[in-house]
């Protein structure tokens, strides 16, 4: 468990699971379903599938067995409060029992049976006061949900007779679990009279993300290749994910696209990446996925970062090569923006990702009184002009029969097509260029520099690498100098020297 360095965790041993579970079991039988019932309802019937006209119990009762806890610890926060997180595994025997009805006006009753759980719920004891019982409130959630399976089955007749209606209902539970209950979302409970709006869920940060690109997929069609797409979420609900657009028939796709979060928790949350196969009408194929922990990010700081992709977040060793995606992110929190350098605020030059910045968001015309009658937002368009320097590459591949190459480089903006190329090295595996082309952008926060290296020859050319950069970096550093290995390529990387100088340009929104 990472806590931060002002907390104390006190090992398990001290407070024995068992002794939760002797008194959890005598309690079981007088929980309240009734409560549990009215507060999960409400949250069902916002995710219902459209397939459904009306989703409630019918049904609902806990059953005899009660959860039994496995493991129990102990997180002291610097003496504002107590923190109690019990690993929990439940086979329980509820009968529950859900009252559906299709929009062809077929009802149906589904049980919701084979119950099995294993997580771990998260106590919050807090503010600690001089008075029985010794703290103000209780925060419950549940803090992470490792196995959450169940079966549906309709009473007296098949589920799978109506197509779609399993997934959707299986959707619409786990999403309800999602949103109701798991943390960072909590349930605040007062014990002694007070004010405890601070320990509910607050927004306490913006992630910005630029999704990239990916390479090195997993093909999984046919006939040509997967037509790639990305979903991205810190919560996985439907209306806080993000979907990019379809690169078709690509294993190495380029989306370049913006994405914002909100953060609730910096110190527990994950951003989540899952690339997919789009496959039309039919399900779309999961080819990969992959997750950064938000601790990891410094605010106020661009990380760029390529992640590889697995088949499961939840397995911890994935050999197959499943190729990997590109992210450039950056975490704003609320609160703190004299103590951080904030690429976004109006006295810094650029943004790093692709955000119009708002410098002198605020315009106010002034009439011929001297009085102010309305205000303008104005929103920055990034441009200038970039100046790439092509100094030399190293251990390029060898193409040509005679063991060489006669390479030379294009440098393309990809929005504007703009192309420049530099001359060719005859008979070189290690040219040396040191050409310098400049380009007017127009827009910077939307556009990327593909540099390709070619093998020239009589009739033609042939392809022996790449390499893809956003202007993020050359942005908000101005200038730097840097070695980029090739793409695509068995081996080969480029030495490039690049230079922005900043153009602002206004407009009226």
């Amino acid at each position: 468990m990472t806590v931060n360095d002002s907390r104390k965790i006190l090992p398990a041993e001290f407070y024995p699971a068992w002794v939760v579970n002797q008194h959890l079991t005598k309690l079981w039988p007088y929980v309240d379903a009734g409560l549990i019932k009215a507060s999960v309802e409400p949250v069902l019937e916002q995710y219902r599938p459209f397939i459904l006209s009306s989703l409630k119990f019918s049904k609902f009762t806990l059953g005899t067995v009660a959860p039994q806890f496995t493991g129990v610890s102990i997180i002291e926060d610097g003496g504002s409060g107590i923190t109690m997180e019990l690993e929990m595994s439940w086979d329980g025997n509820p009968s529950i029992i859900l009252g559906i009805k299709t929009r062809f006006g077929v009802s149906l009753p589904v049980q919701v049976k084979d119950i099995g759980f294993t997580g771990v719920f998260r106590l919050i004891f807090k503010p600690l006061v001089p008075e029985f019982p010794c703290f103000g409130a209780v925060c419950y959630s549940l803090r992470q949900k490792k196995k959450m399976d169940f079966t549906l089955k309709v009473i007296g007749g098949d589920i799978s007779a109506i197509p779609g209606l399993d997934d959707a209902i299986q959707e619409t539970i786990r999403n309800a679990v999602e949103d109701s209950i798991t943390w960072p979302v909590r349930k605040v409970v007062p014990i002694l009279p007070g004010d405890y709006s601070d320990l509910e869920l607050k927004p306490v940060g913006i992630l910005e993300v630029k999704l990239v690109q990916a390479k090195a997929l997993t093909n999984k069609d046919f006939i040509g290749k997967s037509d790639p797409f990305a979903k991205l979420y810190i919560r996985p609900l439907p209306d806080k994910t993000k979907t990019s657009k379809i690169i078709n028939n690509d294993l190495n796709p380029i989306w370049n696209e913006h994405f914002e979060f909100v953060v609730e928790d910096a110190t527990t949350q994950h951003l989540v990446v899952k690339v997919y196969d789009d496959e039309g009408l039919q399900a779309s194929e999961l080819l990969g996925c992959a997750q950064v922990k938000l601790s990891e990010l410094e605010p106020g700081k661009v990380k760029d970062v390529w992640l590889k992709l697995v088949k499961d977040l939840e397995v911890q060793r994935d050999n197959k090569n499943r190729g990997q995606v590109h992210l450039e992110l950056l975490y704003c929190p609320f609160g703190v923006e004299n103590d951080l350098v904030n690429p976004f605020s109006s006295d810094f030059s650029m943004t790093s990702l692709e955000k119009v910045l708002k410098s002198g968001a605020n315009g106010t015309e002034i009439n011929g009184n001297g009085n102010e009658i309305t205000q303008k937002r104005r929103e920055v368009i990034v441009r200038g002009v970039l100046s790439v320097t092509v100094i030399s590459a190293d251990d390029l591949p060898m193409v040509d029969l005679m063991g060489k190459a006669d390479p030379f480089v294009t440098v393309t903006m990809r929005k504007s097509e703009m192309t420049n190329k530099t001359r060719v090295v005859n008979n070189c595996l290690n040219p040396v260029w040191n050409q310098t082309f400049d380009f007017v952008v127009e827009d910077g926060l939307h556009d990327m520099l593909v540099i390709e290296v070619w093998d020239h020859d009589t009739f033609g050319k042939d392809y022996m690498g790449r390499c893809i950069l956003t202007l993020t970096r050359v942005i908000l550093e101005g200038e730097y100098k840097d070695y980029f290995q090739l793409d695509e390529a068995k081996s080969g990387r480029l030495n490039l020297q690049l230079k922005w100088t900043a153009q602002h340009v206004y407009r009226d929104s």
